[in-house]
């Protein structure tokens, strides 16, 4: 398929149906696990024979979010979604705001499915647990407790709501925070590329401060969490590892690189291997930017933009070429009665 023209729908659903059914599958596994109860059947002490609490760490009081799992989700899609079709504004490829959504979707779900199976398997307890437990310990505690002398105990003696119980046994890892990073660390990669901040000139602050925005955000609900004492900080620096591995798996497989500039922006094809370079892909100048000559291309979207110097308006200084990374010299001026000529000693001036 040609990307550099809009498809129509028979044409996007042609090659995206695949997709569109891996993701309704793996949400309903997701959702399918997320309701199941606990898989495991943990053990905790509860007091020590002084009555002392074993683990105050897990006696917090049941609090509301600050940012509930609705909100931290909807923002993690729809606020990289949004920019995406901002950046449209210059960029104006339906490919490139299709391979967006669509690698934001595949680190979403991925995160999600990854990180509920961690949850029902492993688990753990959160901050507020033994609030939520309510544990009533019978005189007879040899009868109930397990373990050297009988301290330990499970859910059994738990009085509180059962879904409370079973929310408060599964905090490792959180939610909040996978999905914080695996939509806002993608949109971070996203904009390094468009606005091309670690490329081949000096741009300005505003772009530094606009690509790390995003993981401010995910910082920030992730940090919410040990306030609200929803989560311990181990979940949350679970959620966040496994969130930043998704998103950089993601884009990695929609776009034809994450960290090399001269090609993380452009949009791979379904069927046309990437031919390695920019030069003459497809959407090669797919970029929000216009500095330095990127985002220029004289023969339209997917063109092949040959020659020196051809790569926008700083071209004819010899400064940019075939997009900024191509055949492009910076000039010089001669050195008194030298001419051209370029010996070994040859001075920049």
């Amino acid at each position: 398929m040609n990307m550099s023209s809009r498809p129509t729908f028979g044409q996007w659903l042609k090659v995206t149906w695949l997709d569109i059914v891996t993701m309704a599958a793996m949400g309903a596994v997701g959702l399918g696990v997320y309701e199941a109860h606990p898989a495991p059947s943990r053990s905790f002490p509860v007091f020590f024979q002084d009555g002392e609490i074993v683990y105050p760490q897990f006696a917090y009081p049941l609090r509301h979010e600050i940012v509930p799992i609705w909100a931290a989700a909807l923002l993690a899609a729809l606020v990289p979604i949004f920019v995406m079709l901002m950046m449209q504004i210059r960029i104006r490829s339906f490919w490139d705001v299709n391979n967006g959504v669509i690698g934001l979707l595949y680190s979403l779900i991925t995160a999600a499915v990854f990180q509920v199976f961690l949850k029902w398997l492993i688990g753990g307890l959160r901050p507020h647990f033994l609030a939520v437990c309510k544990p009533y310990i019978p005189n007879a505690a040899l009868e109930t407790g397990n373990g050297f002398r009988q301290i330990m105990y499970d859910r059994s003696i738990c009085t509180g709501d059962p879904d409370e119980i079973d929310d408060s046994l599964e905090s490792f890892p959180s939610g909040h925070s996978t999905a914080a990073f695996a939509g806002f660390i993608f949109l971070y990669l996203y904009l390094n590329a468009k606005l091309k901040v670690w490329s081949n000139y000096h741009p300005a602050m505003w772009k530094l401060i606009a690509i790390y925005a995003p993981v401010l955000g995910a910082t920030l609900i992730a940090g919410a969490l040990t306030i609200d004492e929803y989560h311990n900080w181990y979940d949350c620096l679970a959620g966040a590892i496994i969130g930043t591995v998704m998103a950089f798996s993601a884009y990695r497989m929609v776009y034809a690189s994450i960290w090399d500039w001269r090609t993380n922006h452009i949009p791979l094809n379904r069927a046309t291997p990437f031919p390695g370079t920019a030069s003459g892909a497809e959407l090669e100048h797919a970029v929000f930017t216009r500095k330095a000559g990127w985002g220029y291309n004289p023969a339209g979207y997917g063109g092949n933009v040959t020659g020196h110097g051809n790569g926008g308006p700083m071209a004819s200084s010899g400064v940019v070429g075939n997009n900024g990374y191509g055949t492009g010299s910076t000039t010089r001026k001669p050195v008194a009665g030298m001419g051209h000529q370029r010996t070994g000693s040859e001075n920049m001036v």
